[in-house]
């Protein structure tokens, strides 16, 4: 006996969710996070302004800035996972494999500021690269075509009813029009 859509479409729905209800919810959590890393320091680190707009500190120097934060524990470039230069705001962001991130003033050299990095952490945790790239490509992206899935069987679902109360509607006007001939 053959099974009927809405019978399949109701248990692909129920076992999706099943299956992808873990990832799903860390990934629905962790972009909660995200949207919100530009107004809670505690997520990324507030942007600072330096005191200038050009650039006038060498590579040099900016990393012996940077090395003088001891949580930073840079002692070389090879601790230094990125720099986000900002001439425009007159600073740097030099974000360190630890996840510390060192502010620095682009024309004087100084420290502006110098915070733990939350958001590349919270990030990788939304993407599955936190985890390992396997279970990125083996796990986190099977669940978004399970949550695909579940999309498109939650409005087939959603329509269901509507669709029958429009041909029942029109049954019974089609019914009525025969009537009256």
């Amino acid at each position: 006996m053959p099974v009927s859509w809405n019978r399949w479409s109701r248990k692909l729905h129920r076992w999706g969710a099943v299956l992808a209800c873990v990832p799903l919810l860390l990934v629905i959590l962790s972009g909660i996070l995200l949207q919100m890393k530009k107004q809670v320091a505690w997520i990324q680190p507030e942007s600072t302004s330096g005191t200038g707009t050009t650039p006038e500190i060498d590579w040099q120097t900016l990393l012996d800035s940077t090395s003088r934060i001891a949580e930073a524990k840079v002692d070389s470039w090879a601790d230094i996972d990125r720099v986000d230069v900002r001439p425009a705001k007159g600073m740097a962001k030099v974000q360190c494999k630890n996840r510390w991130e060192v502010q620095v003033d682009l024309a004087t050299g100084q420290v502006l500021a110098s915070n733990y990095r939350r958001s590349d952490l919270i990030e990788s945790l939304h993407d599955g690269s936190f985890f390992t790239d396997a279970a990125k490509l083996w796990l986190f992206l099977p669940n978004g075509l399970i949550l695909l899935g579940l999309w498109c069987t939650g409005v087939y679902l959603w329509w269901l009813p509507i669709g029958a109360k429009r041909k029942k509607r029109k049954k019974a006007a089609k019914a009525s029009r025969e009537l009256k001939m």
